[in-house]
């Protein structure tokens, strides 16, 4: 594909990602929490173990309950920036933070994750959940690369997300259907993150497999690999 028709890809995906996820921006933290809670939850303590002090980026943050947990773990001296593409999630977790009394530790945004508004090496860890398998197989080498540059040399990415490579064969048929008829309420699909990973940049240092009603739930760690060759990808880093 040509980079105008990458770019128009973009656009048009991201437009619609956009207008889904303002739709159901207010329901959306109570319908995450009831499918994704324990794997997130299992991900933060086991793998990422955020640390006091440290700056940790999530992409796609949703209804910014885990903008509140990241906060509360880095501690005073820590801080967390958050980006999402909704306009109406990011109402929702600016309101979500603030409740918290969050405010001085949390930076949101709304944008891109494919040209991340940040300068390169400037985050310890970055934390995905359910997240980097909501973009078309064209993109996800565009957000790794974008998140390879904003770590830091010795930073972290890690991602919690539908596997391709475990669970049930016809549970993960069912959801794929599901998902190609009703995209915009069966949002996730199945990856294979490891792969993606391990193509663009990364090493993987841990990973667990989990179940969620029969569907494969990859949890992984990972560091920038210093032997890969650098990608570079248009950014607006200010």
């Amino acid at each position: 594909m040509d980079q105008d028709g990458h770019s128009g890809e973009q656009e048009s995906q991201e437009a619609t990602a956009r207008r889904s996820y303002n739709a159901m921006s207010r329901v959306y933290g109570l319908l995450s929490d009831s499918s994704e809670k324990r794997f997130v939850r299992t991900a933060i303590e086991e793998l990422l173990r955020p640390s006091a002090g440290e700056h940790i980026l999530e992409p796609g943050f949703g209804a910014g309950q885990v903008l509140v947990a990241l906060a509360e773990l880095v501690g005073e001296d820590g801080h967390i920036d958050g980006i999402d593409i909704s306009d109406g999630m990011v109402a929702q977790a600016r309101k979500r933070v603030a409740r918290a009394g969050l405010e001085q530790r949390v930076s949101i945004r709304q944008g891109s994750v494919t040209a991340l508004p940040y300068k390169a090496r400037s985050f310890d860890a970055v934390f995905m959940s359910f997240t980097l398998e909501l973009f078309s197989d064209e993109l996800i080498p565009a957000v790794l690369a974008q998140i390879r540059r904003v770590l830091k040399p010795t930073g972290r990415l890690c991602v919690a997300c539908m596997s391709a490579e475990s669970g049930n064969a016809t549970m993960e048929k069912l959801y794929r259907w599901s998902h190609r008829r009703f995209p915009h309420f069966v949002d996730c699909r199945p990856i294979a993150a490891a792969t993606w990973l391990t193509r663009t940049g990364f090493e993987i240092t841990q990973r667990r497999t989990l179940d969620m009603w029969g569907l494969g739930v990859d949890l992984l760690l990972a560091d920038v690999d210093p032997n890969a060759a650098h990608q570079e990808t248009p950014t607006a880093a200010i």
